[in-house]
């Protein structure tokens, strides 16, 4: 089974950078491989969890950032009670950080082909809307 949904790219540069993961055997998400990756930089991390920029951020956003389990898992249900724990951390550390009045949080949990996601390893997407009048409505898919 494939690691990513190449059927869930929203841009063609995206769907480029997918494949090329996917013929490497890489996971981008998996530790090692985040931690080595060219853009995607972990910027704060915590003992469960990295958190870094999403490299193909929703339209709308003035700030999206991708909160990754060091464990390659799917769902949430999967990770341990003190991982589980740690995500309100990494994510207290985020509006931290980011001095945040508002935002979203996004989590898919199982199959990409069903949830719209594009790589099979859990993250959950904090979407901070843009304050600009004209600015779009952030959507985030989910099935």
């Amino acid at each position: 089974m494939s690691l990513y949904c190449f059927e869930n790219a929203r841009t063609p540069e995206q769907l480029a950078e997918m494949k090329q993961l996917e013929d490497a055997g890489t996971c981008i998400f998996c530790p090692d491989v985040l931690a080595n990756h060219p853009r995607q930089r972990i910027l704060y991390a915590t003992e469960h969890w990295n958190v870094t920029p999403n490299e193909w951020p929703y339209a709308g956003t003035s700030l999206h950032l991708l909160l990754v389990p060091r464990q390659h898992v799917t769902d949430m249900l999967e990770l341990p009670p003190e991982a589980r724990n740690d995500f309100w951390t990494a994510m207290s550390v985020i509006a931290e950080h980011h001095d945040l009045s508002h935002y979203g949080l996004g989590i898919r949990n199982g199959d990409c082909r069903y949830t719209r996601g594009t790589i099979r390893h859990l993250h959950a997407h904090v979407l901070v809307s843009s304050k600009e009048e004209d600015a779009p409505e952030v959507r985030m898919r989910f099935s």
